[in-house]
Parts: C-alpha cells; sequence; structure tokens
C-alpha cells in the first residue's frame, strides 16, 4: 500500500507540473500539431512510470516499509527522522533480509551482523561509491601525512618526562614503574579492566 501511495501521488505532482509547463497562451496550427506531440510524449512517460519499479532505482531515499526483500540499501537511519546513521563507509551495502510488513525489518549489515530497524526509518537504494578505497595503498610516508594523519610514537621509546612508561635500561618495559599497570601518558591506568569513561551517575 505504501508503494501504491507513493506512485499515486509521484504521478499527480507529474501531471500538475505538466499542465503548468504546457499552459500556452496564444495558439496557433503549429503549436497544436506540437501539443499533440507532447501529449503523446506526456502518456508513454506516464505508462513507463506506472510500470517503473521503484526499488531497481539506484539513489532514491525512501521508507525501508516501501521496500521490498532482498534490497540493496545504504546510509540508514536508526531512529526515524533522525537521518542517516549505519551503513556509510565507501563500498557497503547492507541486504533486507525480511520483508518489512511489520514494525521492525530485518537487515544484514556489513559486518555480517543482523540488525531490527524500524520500517518508518528512511535508507538509500544502492551501494555506496569508491569501493577500491579500502585497497589503495600510500606510497610514502608524507602521503599519510597530507591526510592529516600524525605519527604514533609508543611510550617505551620515549623518555620518563614524557611519558610513564618511558626510561630504563634498553628495551625495558619496567620504566622504573616496576609492577605498576599501564598507563595513559597523563599518569592513568589504562588496562587491567580499569574504566576510565566518565561515570554517569543514576537518578
Amino acid at each position: 500500500m505504501a508503494l501504491v501511495r507513493s506512485r499515486t501521488a509521484s504521478l499527480n505532482l507529474f501531471n500538475k507540473f505538466l499542465h503548468q509547463s504546457f499552459r500556452v497562451p496564444n495558439r496557433n496550427l503549429s503549436s497544436v500539431a506540437a501539443d499533440v506531440h507532447n501529449q503523446s510524449t506526456i502518456e508513454s512517460m506516464k505508462r513507463d512510470l506506472l510500470n517503473l519499479d521503484i526499488n531497481s532505482q539506484i539513489g532514491i531515499c525512501m521508507p525501508i516499509a516501501s521496500m521490498r526483500i532482498g534490497t540493496f540499501i545504504h546510509n540508514i537511519e536508526v531512529n526515524p527522522g533522525q537521518g542517516g546513521k549505519l551503513v556509510r563507509a565507501a563500498g557497503t551495502s547492507a541486504k533486507i533480509l525480511k520483508e518489512p510488513k511489520s514494525r521492525y525489518c530485518l537487515i544484514r549489515l556489513p559486518s555480517g551482523a543482523e540488525k531490527l530497524i524500524d520500517t518508518r526509518c528512511r535508507a538509500t537504494v544502492g551501494t555506496v561509491s569508491n569501493p577500491t578505497h579500502g585497497a589503495k595503498k600510500l606510497r610514502k610516508a608524507g602521503q599519510s601525512r597530507w591526510l592529516g594523519r600524525r605519527p604514533v610514537v609508543r611510550g617505551v621509546a620515549m623518555n620518563p618526562v614524557d611519558h610513564p612508561h618511558g626510561g630504563g635500561e634498553g628495551r625495558s618495559k619496567s620504566s622504573g614503574s616496576y609492577g605498576k599497570t599501564s598507563r595513559t601518558p597523563w599518569g592513568k591506568p589504562c588496562k587491567c579492566g580499569f574504566k576510565t569513561a566518565k561515570s554517569r551517575r543514576r537518578n
């Protein structure tokens, strides 16, 4: 029903646009012949629109409820009206595994995980472009700097003044802090189950 309503609304909008476009005040024989040709063209376009499968049109954004099973989609909303959140990386796509007739639809994400998404959420038909993005190799170290990526230096390679892991003789892991856990550059424990995130107060 949702698919029929969307097709009917698009046809009504198309008819309104055509009636406004081909309204000519001064009419002669040539203009009448041109209008007859335009009317035949319009009728053929209407027939094409009626037989058009919207799910096969790559790049169309619509609610998941208007799609069918097996459609490849991307840029999926998590909550209705929130905007696309899932499957946005280059060359990725998700697949609809369950017919979207109920409140939720089963979708397989690129990671292989299956997730239930509200059918009122919108998604775009097709796959994200540039699938070879992940296979691209950097030619030299400077190319990674062009992308804004700065070097990563290990803490054990630093001096004690720069990092808690720094210092020591040779490739020493104790670094003058024997028996202590791994720490951040600011001295907080970062492993062994130590929680570094800010705790949220529960009311």
